[in-house]
């Protein structure tokens, strides 16, 4: 009857848009605490919160869900290959491109939602409690899919779906239901590549399966305060996340499973979000993580981009723009964005905003 029950849940789950589903147990994720507390004691968390915020917690599916005993897993992919994705029709030639991680081109993690929802409403129907947790501090997701079997952690600590590679989101389903297991081992599939730590713009992979935050641009992006000027280079025209060791690695490349595009959003214009109100600046980026969300952090970021966008090549009404922006902000009463700006307006040799 166990059996049955539960080939009936991952039957549901993937019949409403998930790719891959398991299940595990809801027991403490005792490995996943212990290389949080390692990487906070080395610092290579620096200021991350998320789920090193309350790592007992996090790895603890019990506190979330009281008297919970199992947990349904879920990964869906997020794989679109086409650079031209749609940008609202504001990418012109006066326009300096910032470019956006794949999983931020649109909100993929409402989907996966919807599809787990269907297992918790049945779940709550017969009788158990089940709560929907993606994107969420309150559960280590990529363990959980591990523990359950979907895939491994690949160098570049990504969970890499078997046969599929590591274009995906994760939720899961925690549940007080005692359902059958699919919790197995599955085999390392890097070998002896290395190909995602040779690729990454700062080196911040540090050892297989490592990654010192301090050095990762997807954190820094993200980090409030002064973008370390170490990495303000390496960033290139990146606004917002990093795909690098996603896109070099070979099981990824292989196996990604292609959605069709919809509303995705690949680029977006770096001078808008720098004369924009705060409002629309805040709309342009919609789900993306924004500390506090405040519009600060992304025009910090936009200045980088566009000191590393370069001008040779550009239009008359491009540099044109860019001057009056730089100018606008190396005369403005935020010291950190003027910091910003007098760095973009030096790597773009454009000294002579710099003269009073």
């Amino acid at each position: 009857m166990q059996d049955t029950y539960t080939a009936e849940l991952l039957h549901i789950v993937r019949e409403a848009g998930a790719d891959r589903v398991g299940i595990t147990t809801a027991a403490p994720l005792t490995r996943a605490r212990a290389a949080i507390e390692a990487r906070v004691a080395s610092g290579m968390a620096d200021e991350m919160q998320f789920t090193f915020r309350n790592p007992q917690r996090s790895t603890t599916p019990t506190m979330s869900v009281p008297g919970a005993r199992s947990i349904i897993v879920a990964a869906r992919s997020y794989f679109v290959d086409d650079q031209s994705a749609n940008s609202e029709g504001r990418i012109s030639d006066s326009s300096v491109v910032g470019t956006v991680a794949r999983y931020a081109w649109r909100d993929h993690y409402a989907p996966l939602r919807d599809a787990l929802r269907v297992a918790a409403k049945r779940l709550k129907h017969d009788g158990h409690r089940a709560t929907v947790f993606a994107d969420d501090n309150s559960i280590v997701d990529r363990e959980v899919a591990y523990r359950a079997g979907l895939g491994w952690f690949g160098k570049n600590a990504n969970l890499l779906v078997e046969g599929l590679g590591s274009w995906f989101v994760l939720g899961c389903v925690v549940t007080t239901a005692e359902l059958q297991h699919t919790e197995r081992v599955v085999a390392d599939g890097c070998g002896a590549c290395t190909r995602c730590i040779d690729a990454c713009p700062t080196g911040a992979i540090v050892e297989p399966g490592v990654v010192d935050a301090r050095k990762c641009l997807a954190w820094l992006i993200q980090k409030p305060g002064v973008f370390d000027p170490l990495y303000r280079d390496a960033l290139g025209t990146r606004i917002y996340g990093c795909d690098e060791c996603q896109e070099v690695c070979p099981p990824s490349r292989r196996g990604a499973i292609e959605r069709t595009v919809g509303d995705e959003r690949s680029v977006v214009d770096a001078l808008e979000l720098l004369t924009a109100p705060d409002s629309e600046v805040m709309r342009i980026v919609g789900t993306w993580y924004v500390a506090d969300r405040n519009p600060r952090w992304v025009r910090r970021n936009a200045l980088i981009v566009l000191g590393n966008s370069g001008m040779a090549g550009g239009s008359a009404t491009q540099a044109h723009g860019v001057a009056l922006t730089l100018t606008r902000y190396l005369h403005g009463d935020d010291d950190l964005l003027r910091e910003h700006a007098t760095w973009a307006a030096q790597k773009l040799g454009r000294h002579d905003l710099l003269i009073d």
